[in-house]
């Protein structure tokens, strides 16, 4: 939700979409909505798009992960 609510304008969030890999129509679709951040974050377009790997290229940790960490040592 904080991501799509920092790309304020739908031309942006058009843009950020297709750069993740989402089809034209279906990018300019929901860039274009007017559904609310919450709404919009449990939208299956951005589960697809923003996923472990993208957040782990930003430089956060997974916190499943730093608990499997811990446990095993």
């Amino acid at each position: 939700m904080c991501e799509w609510k920092q790309w304020k304008k739908p031309k942006t969030r058009a843009r950020k979409l297709i750069g993740l890999g989402v089809p034209d129509y279906k990018a300019y679709e929901w860039g274009n909505s007017r559904k609310k951040y919450w709404r919009i974050a449990c939208s299956p377009i951005l589960h697809k798009t923003l996923d472990n790997s993208y957040w782990s290229q930003r430089g956060l940790r997974s916190l499943y992960n730093r608990y499997e960490f811990l446990r095993q040592s």
